[in-house]
């Protein structure tokens, strides 16, 4: 194994050949050297005083077949989301217009699907149009793809498909089983070899150990090219969903906040020309939680009241946290994927 050394911060080559070891050994670190390892290598692929600015709507809510355990858009859990169809394309561009205003550079569409209809993408496609002639990225999320479909997506103009792993391949099968993780590793696949940029991270706070979270970000780290996005979540367990069931009857509680900031440094450490985006969950979080986020690595956060269908803090407050950190919003960057 190699010894982590926190001196080696700025001399560390993009790699794609880390061990469950060397990553459990990052999480190891003292806090300090950890953070200063990972704002050394941030600052060596982006300005550390700026963040990305993204925006996300469910451009089609509730009825998914799936039985992931923290989602409270699947069908058979009752958490009081509606199944609703498919938005029409002007109404979700009117959203993405007011997110554009609002600073917004990357605007996410996402579907409650277990993988789309052909005939579905023909909205989807002239949805990430119109975004792109916006001038925005445009990404979405729509549960499992075949390589045609990422081909059609990838003519359309998307820029980034989200599909994240969520969890490490041991732990996964706790928290879904209508799908194997080959399935996400497929389409990340197919996304991949369509020339859309990969976006895809996990979720924190589902009852698993940091031995999970290492071997999600090895995972994440051995994939040739890198994710471009990696975005880590803090669960948001609502009522109805058989995590927040699993909390009420004395099962796992939040991530520890420390803990949380290390996934983040990690993260960082092992994609460093990765935007890490400190995603769902905010709205629990202090601002002086957020703050050790950013000085760890984290280089993008959602704007707007709604993820999805949870809780976001309002624009407005991300805006004056910023002006206290001194942070300015990013304009759009993009990444040469053949340095990843």
């Amino acid at each position: 194994m190699n010894e982590v050394k926190p001196s080696d911060a700025g001399d560390v080559a993009l790699r794609h050949d880390w061990t469950a070891e060397e990553a459990r050994a990052l999480f190891a670190l003292p806090f300090a050297d950890l953070i200063f390892r990972a704002q050394t290598l941030h600052r060596r692929h982006f300005d550390a005083n700026q963040v990305q600015l993204a925006s996300l709507l469910s451009v089609k809510t509730g009825g998914c077949p799936e039985d992931c355990a923290y989602c409270p858009q699947a069908a058979q859990y009752d958490t009081g989301v509606r199944a609703e169809k498919l938005m029409d394309v002007d109404a979700v561009l009117h959203e993405a217009a007011t997110a554009k205003k609002s600073g917004a550079t990357r605007y996410c569409m996402g579907a409650a699907w277990r993988s789309p209809k052909d005939k579905d993408l023909d909205a989807i496609c002239t949805m990430v149009e119109g975004v792109r002639a916006m001038g925005m990225e445009a990404c979405v999320t729509l549960g499992m793809l075949t390589p045609a479909q990422a081909a059609r997506l990838a003519d359309a103009g998307l820029d980034y498909y989200n599909h994240n792993l969520d969890t490490s391949e041991s732990f996964y099968s706790e928290i879904i089983t209508t799908r194997t993780y080959d399935d996400r590793l497929n389409t990340l696949q197919a996304v991949r070899d369509a020339g859309i940029k990969v976006c895809c991270g996990g979720i924190l706070g589902m009852g698993e150990g940091t031995g999970d979270r290492a071997d999600m970000l090895v995972t994440l780290a051995n994939l040739r090219p890198h994710p471009e996005s990696v975005p880590i979540n803090m669960l948001v367990r609502v009522e109805g969903t058989p995590l927040a069931e699993t909390q009420a009857k004395g099962g796992p509680v939040a991530v520890d906040t420390i803990e949380f900031v290390r996934t983040i440094a990690v993260a960082k450490i092992m994609m460093p020309a990765s935007t890490v985006r400190l995603s769902a969950g905010r709205e629990e979080m202090s601002d002086e939680m957020q703050a050790l986020c950013f000085l760890a690595g984290a280089g993008s956060i959602f704007l707007g009241a709604k993820l999805l269908t949870t809780a976001n803090p309002e624009a407005d407050k991300d805006h004056r946290l910023f002006a206290r950190l001194g942070i300015q919003p990013r304009d759009i960057g993009p990444i040469d994927a053949e340095t990843l």
